[in-house]
């Protein structure tokens, strides 16, 4: 059995299969012990198919074969409140402050007053050892073991927590990392301290990229390992089961790896949501989509064309930049429980601060302040006579008080939640521009594919001021990322710098040719090495992977690079690549090969979904009632539909509400909606 569970601010989201076919569990999270919910969800769950399979023929549930994959943002967290462990850095004698200098790029380019955020490995916790490996690899001077047993002291006596290791050439030599690693594994075997080392996490070039990310994996090593660690032996104690862990790439790893190397799972529940709008856009005969997934708390959005869901290395996480692949998320503090707010001069802002979980939205009972969730009951978009999640009854005589207290300088109640929703809509639509527009992508050719609790209230609003004609609405959308989990293969990313030049500036079309078969052949035994390395690392979890290669392009004299395919056509490729990225390409120009990439996939167990055929147009069934909904500042009586009685082939007009266990869809005047064969609302903006 396996089942699916996503962390999010204010719901844990899960899915699992009941008779062959997705179902849904929503239960409150417990921000101050995430675990709590997941063993609650994994308990009801595990109760429910055991009751479903009493007195079939063997039928008893085997707990052995629960396989638990999970969501979880206890590591972002961490990150975004600085709430980490104490990390000791070591790296090459006179480097030790690269890791707080950073790069001179400025992140508010005409803000005099901005401050960057303080540094996560402290002055004092900054040591250099004596060493130097060369560019290409060789070992000019070794560390010393007098030196070693001293750093060794001075790391205990300072009360580090966590250990992140990262000389300046380990990527070309890892000799002398391998020396520091072991030194300090000796000397501090009693307290036990994990150790984040660059040459088994990032073994590339870019020492302060590669710092920082070693750095993350240590600061967030106690917290979130050791939360991976009671959640496996929880499961493991009282289920009999296994663990496995969504990581930031869009691929499931073993809990102990992701316990280890807690980095790669900074945004593990967005990707979750973009694996799942993949799937789902597929089915439905969608290529181009940009994926919308707002929650309680935060809205994340995605570009996906038809090669598939994109990574990157460039990420930046709380002004930090982590270099292990994740895949090209941009997110926005603008969610569901995203508080309302007014500032010294009057004006309106939503966000990013959260009401969360506790004390929640006003409309749940227990929180004061105005929310995004509060401002959509004002306005009619939400049911108080309906649930959300089958839990939470919706208060909208409190919500309507408080609202009325904090409206401040605005003219009225309804004026008020209007204006919040404006706001937070335009923050959102500001994000999708950013991964659209702004990256030479025309909306207009591209499906938005709305979910999270959130998403269907507003997605249709940002679609038509976007210009986007079409929103599809999946089965689930508020549990679309736990079923993009439940449906994620087992992957694995390695990478290795290699700096191979391919072509002269003037060479001629053969020796371009015979110079993309040298490079080719270079590359080779690169790629062997890891795919050895990855295939090994599989068959111990009893896996068998299938590799994939990609080489990081760039143009000789270029400070960056894309990532490309490693086929017989990537010099095509990279120059059709480039051209797209910044409008020109340069096919004279020497190609360098910066680095390689091999990504291991073990493919999981496909999940068939319910395929119906279609029924009537009209979907009279559905409506349980009609209700006055604010539209564009004027009350209109509008039909709530139910949407489990809604059928494939069932056709109707905006204005409407489309509610269901896990989500409300807001319809407004001017849009039509369809569902199609796998119970998809797909509505022409």
């Amino acid at each position: 059995m396996r089942i699916a569970i996503d962390t999010g601010g204010t719901f844990t989201d899960c899915v699992y299969l009941n008779s062959g076919a997705p179902a849904v569990l929503k239960v409150l999270s417990t921000p101050g012990d995430p675990a709590q919910s997941v063993l609650e969800a994994i308990r009801a769950i595990t109760a429910r198919v055991g009751a479903a399979l009493q007195g079939r023929p063997g039928g008893a549930l085997k707990s052995e074969c629960l396989e638990v994959r999970h969501g979880t943002t206890i590591g972002t967290n961490a990150l975004l409140e600085r709430k980490g462990a104490r990390v000791a850095f070591v790296t090459t004698s006179g480097f030790e402050d690269t890791i707080a200098i950073g790069r001179q790029a400025r992140q508010d380019l005409y803000n005099w007053m901005a401050r960057p955020k303080p540094c996560l490995v402290p002055p004092e916790l900054r040591f250099g050892v004596k060493e130097r490996v060369s560019a290409e690899g060789e070992i000019l001077i070794s560390p010393g073991a007098q030196e070693l047993a001293e750093l060794t002291e001075t790391v205990r006596l300072r009360g580090a927590e966590s250990i992140a290791i990262s000389l300046l050439f380990s990527f070309a030599n890892p000799e002398n990392e391998k020396q520091v690693t072991a030194a300090l594994r000796q000397g501090l075997c009693v307290s036990n301290l994990p150790i984040s080392i660059s040459h088994e996490i990032l073994p590339e070039f870019r020492e302060y990229e590669r710092a920082a990310t070693v750095v993350v994996n240590a600061y967030l090593a106690p917290k979130a390992g050791g939360y991976v660690h009671r959640l496996e032996s929880a499961i493991e104690n009282e289920h009999g089961g296994s663990l496995y862990v969504m990581q930031s790439s869009g691929g499931i790893i073993s809990g102990k790896l992701a316990a280890s190397e807690p980095v790669r799972t900074v945004l593990s529940g967005p990707a979750g949501g973009v694996i799942g709008a993949h799937r789902v856009a597929q089915l439905a005969g969608f290529e181009n989509i940009i994926g919308f997934d707002m929650g309680g708390t935060s809205t994340d959005v995605s570009l996906i064309d038809s090669s598939g869901p994109r990574t990157t290395s460039e990420a930046r996480v709380s002004e930090i930049p982590i270099s292990v692949p994740m895949l090209d998320i941009h997110t926005v503090g603008a969610g569901g429980g995203s508080l309302a707010w007014f500032d010294r001069g009057g004006i309106l802002h939503v966000g990013p601060a959260s009401a969360g979980a506790d004390p929640g939205p006003i409309c749940y009972g227990r929180g004061e302040q105005p929310t995004v969730t509060d401002a959509n009951l004002v306005l009619g978009r939400l049911d108080p006579e309906l649930t959300l999640a089958g839990t939470v009854q919706l208060d909208e005589e409190r919500t309507r008080r408080f609202i009325d207290r904090a409206r401040g300088p605005v003219s009225s109640l309804d004026e008020f939640a209007a204006g919040i929703i404006r706001v937070a809509e335009a923050e959102m639509e500001k994000a999708i521009r950013l991964i659209s527009v702004e990256r030479g992508h025309d909306p207009r050719e591209f499906t938005l594919v709305c979910f999270g609790g959130a998403g269907p209230l507003h997605a249709c609003s940002l679609a038509r001021a976007l210009g986007i004609p079409r929103v599809s609405v999946p089965a689930m959308p508020g549990a679309l990322s736990a079923l993009g989990i439940l449906m994620s293969d087992v992957v694995r990313d390695y990478s290795r710098t290699v700096m191979i030049e391919l072509t002269a500036q003037d060479a001629t079309v053969n020796d371009k040719l015979s110079g993309l078969d040298q490079m080719r052949s270079f590359l080779e035994p690169h790629f062997a090495e890891l795919e050895t390395k990855a295939a090994a690392e599989f068959h111990r979890e009893g896996l068998t992977g299938v590799a994939a290669r990609f080489v990081d392009l760039r143009y000789a004299g270029q400070g960056y690079e894309l990532n490309i395919p490693f086929t017989a056509t990537m010099l095509n490729d990279f120059h059709a690549a480039h051209r797209k990225r910044y409008g020109h390409a340069d096919e004279t120009r020497s190609v360098q090969a910066v680095n390689v990439r091999l990504r291991m996939i073990a493919r999981s167990e496909q999940i068939k979904f319910p395929r119906s055929q279609r029924g009537p147009l009209k979907c009279d069934q559905a409506i349980t009632k009609h209700k006055k909904v604010m539209f564009e500042g004027e009350w209109i009586q509008t039909p709530i539909l139910q949407r489990d009685l809604l059928v494939p082939g069932n056709e109707f007009a905006g204005p409407a509400i489309v509610h269901e266990y896990s989500a409300t869809t807001v319809v407004p005047p001017g849009c039509t909606v369809g569902v199609d064969e796998y119970s998809n609302l797909v509505v022409k903006v």
